[in-house]
């Protein structure tokens, strides 16, 4: 699956345009985590626990979109975007978006 941020992909001609896709992951953080993210601060620098949690986060809502965009018969996806926000106290929406497109080379 081809995709990009920018709104079009360059060596490639959008043939069809097949819509908004996106994939949403709902996270929170543990209470063994948070213990382990707080010792981290402590020292400053990567908290590699949050570091971790939000590559995951971040990888199964692009997977989650990559297949939407599969499912409707795109092969690439353009002007794609990542979002979060803070649902709950420790409860975070990651949303990864864009528009799905069927391309050819140019």
């Amino acid at each position: 699956m081809h995709n990009t941020t920018n709104p079009t992909l360059t060596g490639f001609r959008v043939t069809k345009e097949l819509g908004t896709v996106r994939g949403i992951v709902v996270r929170s953080r543990s209470v063994i985590g948070n213990i382990g993210a707080s010792f981290q601060t402590l020292f400053g620098g990567d908290i590699t626990l949050y570091t971790g949690l939000c590559e995951r986060a971040r990888e199964d809502a692009y997977q989650r979109m990559v297949s939407h965009a599969a499912a409707i018969g795109a092969n690439a996806i353009v002007g794609l975007r990542y979002d979060a926000t803070e649902i709950g106290t420790g409860v975070t929406e990651v949303l990864c978006y864009g528009t799905a497109v069927v391309v050819e080379p140019a």
